[in-house]
């Protein structure tokens, strides 16, 4: 599988307006079969920064228009109505599936993950060792690393479209804590802690309190942060009114015992998950 000759079969599809149904564009199929296996990923890290690949989004909305909605049955109590297919090569792939949990074909996970009963969408890969766990989601092209805790409720968000955008990118070792919500392209960078409940948008305020003054980034948590819900003052016409932040109030210490480290920041902090 040569992704650069994908691409330009793909892209040629674009240029072409070719019918998405059609037998001439069977390489759709082959770019989501390259998803499901891991050997394809809509975005992966190069050099420190992540490189998103918009022609694997593209192939994914093809695949879409491609296929016709149709029953799908999952043993005699699930039913389903849905144009994809579901993941179904868990026990090749080393993965644990819980009942009901729920991973469209075109995503993967990685050897030794578990997924409770949450959803993952077409084109998320998830790495090795890793948790996804009760009523966790993540959205369509999400990148989870390897050795991940997704608590319950988690919502990660999807971006398909447009289709150079970055997705929602969580980091080897992350732990996010319960009802977190991470979406529109937020970076969770290795080993950070998200407490319960924190929200992050492309807009929501990360501030850091760790020094004499307080520091504001959006989009991005570092590396080890450990990260708790807050509010922050906001002038409007009506007056004044807190508005949801997300603070920066330690650092998880690096160890190659990663649960020690998660335990001690936990403690340390006083973060609940």
């Amino acid at each position: 599988m040569d992704p650069r000759d994908l691409q330009a079969r793909i892209e040629q599809l674009l240029r072409e307006r070719v019918d998405p149904r059609s037998r001439e564009a069977e390489i759709i199929d082959e770019v989501i079969a390259g998803l499901d296996s891991g050997e394809l990923r809509v975005c992966e890290p190069r050099g420190g920064q992540w490189v998103t690949r918009a022609w694997i989004k593209e192939a994914i909305l093809l695949y879409f228009a491609r296929r016709e909605t149709s029953a799908i049955e999952a043993g005699p109590a699930l039913h389903f109505y849905d144009k994809l297919p579901l993941k179904s090569n868990y026990a090749a792939a080393g993965v644990r599936c819980v009942p009901p949990g729920v991973a469209r074909y075109g995503s993967f996970l990685g050897r030794g993950t578990i997924l409770m009963p949450g959803y993952v969408n077409i084109g998320a890969y998830i790495g090795e060792n890793s948790m996804i766990d009760t009523w966790a989601t993540v959205g369509s092209c999400a990148q989870i690393g390897s050795n991940v805790h997704l608590s319950g409720g988690v919502g990660i968000g999807g971006v398909l479209e447009p289709p150079q955008a970055q997705p929602v990118i969580v980091e080897d070792g992350a732990f996010i804590g319960s009802r977190c919500i991470v979406v529109e392209g937020v970076r969770i960078e290795a080993e950070a802690v998200l407490g319960a409940g924190v929200v992050l948008t492309a807009s929501t305020p990360i501030v850091d309190v760790r020094g004499s003054r307080p520091s504001t980034t959006k989009g991005r948590v570092v590396a080890r942060a450990v990260v708790i819900p807050g509010m922050l003052p906001k002038k409007f016409t009506a007056g004044e009114f807190s508005t949801p932040c997300a603070l920066v109030i330690g650092t998880r210490d690096a160890s190659t015992d990663r649960k020690t480290s998660l335990n001690a920041a936990l403690r340390d902090y006083e973060v609940a998950v």
